[in-house]
């Protein structure tokens, strides 16, 4: 069968450079899924993108899709067919179904039953045919924000301005709007023109010669290249930010490099601010010396070639000039704003209108860390400073830097306290509270630090569910599960065991006395343990726990999570071992029977019958007493697992449902404590044993 090479190319306007990636590995998936949907094959797809285009090249199609013989299953024999053998409107409607007729039905038994069969031949279509479909493919993309151009009522990305769409070298023919496909693309928007293409394969190798790198793994070597080469001609090192390669990458079509320079004064500034100033404001790589000083540089990257280049760098050394002489005067003017004057500013500043201000989250934030405070029993030197850093945790929201760099918050709040005499494990958690800020940050290292940091996302997780904002789908506007797995995360690395519950139910408390919940707050609560537990459910499937073992451990209250890992980890090393089987089925039995007590009481040892109950109960008294003082999650699961042989005999010979209501009761009250005793470490129901 003859193939061709299938090319779809989106010319746009400029896209917002964050995203572009997604939407090119969009088109992608969606041309692949459509191309296996049609049963068209084809032997490999490569995506391609820049700022102005979306493009897929998909090698190796197929001329038409495969002809289609199957066989089509209708209704059983005994609905197909009436008593006199005659075939009912079930079986003639299934038929004209599937093309056929009555004479082509033959029986094919599945699992002792005959069903009606006819076979179907689809005789496939032409590609080309079909390939107009790309437009629907188009359309169906989705992206953060859309708009509307001119009077066209089609929203998207940005204006679409050329559609090239080839079949080996026919055109394949749609319209968006007024846009007709074509053959044509447009090169670099100021050193290339229109070209056209008489074949698909062309295409990467055209745009080269028009200026446009359109691989975007190509232009993203090609600028590590460049700023490689900057380096060792200077003896720089130039720190890689990979979100800024990516958005760099993305701003380009024929990406070179080039440095400027700044004055020296300027590094007198803090270190975040300059190198915020250069990424963030002007998408700038700063530049380092070989022992990790900031040096006086900046490395940028121009979308197009080396004419002029003295002249582009001078440009925007100006620019930048600008950006740093506006910071090093909000630097100034911080200084001279005493801690203090800063927190009375928090009164006004509403923090959510149905949560109220900044200094009312400060306050709840304050006690809740002195609360963990205590339950840790820090040494009365963190309690003191723990107590100081939550009062002054937010103090930096309301100073010049912050304002004009959002992203510097914490980070300037550490810098500032430092510079007013704090103590500097005080002024460490005021950055530290907010960290982990991303998936890729470290959890806060100093006790003071982890505790505001774990008080501050608790309040806002609270709170938000207080009014009713919670997470749904990909809605998560306040970033509560990243705040809660944030908890999860810190809780784990420190080692501390404070019940997770009990941090919920106090954050809560406070919340409720502020008359912010909109409902119950025991209902609010249990919403808030269900949330927190997908958060640590999340976390042990990244350790590879099995799914169902996580459900065990999980069916019991969330109280210390270094406890809560350690039990699943014992059970996944666990679970492969001679007699876990046999071990787990005998703890589910009393978890079972348990279940059917009504009311538990305490067990008289009088009523027993016999001397397997006698023996249960024994062991059970001797474990029980051995749980508390047992060293390790590991011991604790020997300790249950230890009365596998006297839990088997007692079900050997006793019968717990006994007719006697005292005996069935007290033998109820026995299961319902050992029941009790294996819920501690975890509900065991929940572990699939083969």
């Amino acid at each position: 069968m003859t193939k061709r090479d299938l090319l779809l190319e989106i010319g746009l306007e400029e896209m917002p450079a964050r995203f572009v990636t997604n939407s090119m590995n969009q088109l992608s998936d969606k041309v692949q899924a459509w191309l296996m949907e049609k049963k068209i094959g084809f032997e490999n797809i490569q995506a391609f993108s820049s700022p102005r285009r979306l493009a897929v090249l998909v090698e190796g199609v197929v001329e038409s899709q495969e002809d289609i013989h199957e066989e089509a299953k209708g209704p059983t024999r005994k609905i197909a067919m009436d008593e006199n053998g005659e075939w009912t409107k079930a079986a003639i409607g299934f038929c004209r179904g599937q093309g056929a007729s009555v004479e082509e039905i033959f029986f094919k038994e599945i699992n002792g039953v005959e069903y009606v069969h006819v076979k179907k031949f689809i005789k496939g279509q032409q590609t080309m045919v079909l390939l107009p479909e790309l437009e629907h493919i188009i359309m169906s993309m989705t992206f953060p924000k859309n708009m509307r151009w001119a009077d066209k009522e089609v929203r998207y990305v940005r204006p679409i301005k050329w559609i090239l769409a080839l079949f080996g070298n026919e055109v394949i023919p749609f319209h968006i709007t007024t846009v007709e496909t074509s053959n044509w693309t447009m090169g670099h928007r100021f050193l290339g023109g229109k070209i056209e293409l008489s074949e698909a394969k062309e295409y990467e190798r055209a745009l080269l010669g028009q200026y446009v790198i359109v691989d975007y793994e190509e232009r993203k070597s090609a600028i590590l290249s460049q700023l490689k080469r900057l380096e060792e001609e200077n003896n720089w090192v130039i720190p890689i930010d990979e979100d800024l390669l990516e958005e760099v990458t993305n701003l380009v079509e024929y990406p070179t490099a080039l440095y400027g320079r700044f004055e020296q004064e300027f590094l007198e500034i803090p270190e975040e601010v300059l190198i915020t100033s250069m990424k963030e404001h002007q998408r700038y790589f700063p530049v380092k010396s070989a022992d990790g000083l900031l040096l006086p540089y900046f490395v940028t990257v121009r979308n197009g070639d080396h004419e002029h280049i003295d002249k582009v760098a001078r440009g925007n050394e100006k620019v930048l000039r600008a950006r740093l002489s506006d910071a090093a005067f909000f630097y100034r003017e911080d200084q001279k704003t005493e801690i203090a004057s800063s927190l009375s500013k928090l009164k006004s500043i509403v923090y959510h209108e149905e949560i109220g201000t900044l200094a009312e989250k400060v306050d709840r934030v304050r006690r809740l860390t002195n609360e963990i405070a205590g339950i840790l029993e820090f040494n009365s030197e963190e309690k003191k400073n723990a107590d100081r850093a939550a009062e002054i945790c937010k103090f930096d929201l309301v100073t010049n830097m912050v304002y004009e760099f959002p992203e510097l918050q914490g980070f300037m709040g550490e810098k500032y306290a430092k510079q007013k005499g704090e103590d500097p494990s005080v002024a460490k958690a005021i950055n530290e509270h907010y960290m982990p800020r991303n998936a890729e940050d470290q959890t806060p290292s100093s006790n003071v630090g982890a505790a505001l940091s774990i008080a501050e996302k608790m309040d806002t997780i609270a709170s938000c569910f207080a009014i009713g904002i919670i997470p749904s789908g990909s809605q998560d506007p306040y970033a509560l599960r990243r705040q809660a797995t944030g908890i999860v995360q810190t809780l784990l690395n420190k080692e501390w065991n404070i019940s997770l519950e009990s941090l919920i139910h106090s954050a809560l408390r406070f919340i409720g006395e502020a008359g912010i919940a909109k409902k119950d707050i025991e209902e609010i609560s249990k919403e808030m343990i269900v949330f927190f537990k997908l958060r640590i459910k999340h976390t042990l499937q990244e350790k590879r726990v099995r799914y169902d073992l996580i459900e065990a451990v999980l069916g019991t209250s969330i109280a210390s999570l270094p406890t809560l890992v350690k039990k699943a980890e014992v059970l996944e090393g666990r679970k492969e071992e001679e007699g876990f089987k046999e071990s787990i089925e005998a703890l589910s039995r009393v978890l079972n029977i348990s279940s059917k007590a009504e009311n538990a009481g305490e067990i008289d040892s009088n009523l027993f019958e016999n001397e397997f109950e006698q023996n249960l109960f024994h062991k059970y008294t001797l474990v029980s007493k051995q749980f508390e003082i047992a060293a390790s999650e590991e011991e604790i699961f020997e300790l249950l697992v230890s009365l596998k042989p006297e839990i088997d005999q007692y079900f050997d010979h006793t019968m717990v449902m006994a007719e006697n209501t005292e005996l069935r009761q007290n033998r109820l009250n026995q299961m319902v404590k050992i029941a009790s005793l294996i819920k501690k470490f975890a509900n065991v129901n929940e572990i699939i044993v083969k």
